[in-house]
C-alpha cells in the first residue's frame, strides 16, 4: 500500500458555535497530472494521475461529493461550507485515478 499523502483540514474561523456556519478547507500534497506532460528527461508522456472524487463526512455521513477532473493544480485545495450541528468528527475521503485512496479526519468541537 503506498504512503498516505500529506493532507490537512482547516476549520474557519477557528471559534465557532453549534448551528454557525463554517468553512471547511481540504489541501492535499497530490501531483494532478493530466496525461499531457512529457518528461524532461526521458521525453516520454507521463501517464494521468489526478484525484478524481472527494467527500466531505461528518460523523460517517456524507454532506459533499465531489467530482474532481485531471485540470485542477497541482496540490489542489478545496473549500465547503457546514452547518455544525454539534461536536463529531470531519472526514474528508478521496480516490484517484489510479486506485489510490486517502482519508483525513478532524474533530469539530463547538463552544457552546
Amino acid at each position: 500500500m503506498a504512503e498516505a499523502r500529506k493532507s490537512m483540514i482547516k476549520i474557519k474561523p477557528k471559534k465557532y458555535k453549534t448551528g454557525d456556519i463554517v468553512k471547511v478547507d481540504f489541501i492535499v500534497i497530490h501531483p494532478m497530472d493530466t496525461g499531457l506532460k512529457k518528461d524532461k528527461k526521458t521525453g516520454e508522456v507521463k501517464p494521468a494521475h489526478y484525484i478524481d472524487n472527494i467527500t466531505f463526512s461528518f460523523d460517517g455521513k456524507p454532506f459533499t461529493t465531489m467530482k474532481v477532473w485531471e485540470t485542477v493544480s497541482t496540490n489542489p485545495y478545496f473549500s465547503v461550507n457546514f452547518k455544525v450541528p454539534g461536536k463529531g468528527k470531519i472526514t474528508v475521503d478521496y480516490t484517484d485515478n489510479t486506485g489510490e485512496k486517502n482519508s483525513k479526519s478532524k474533530k469539530l468541537k463547538p463552544k457552546d
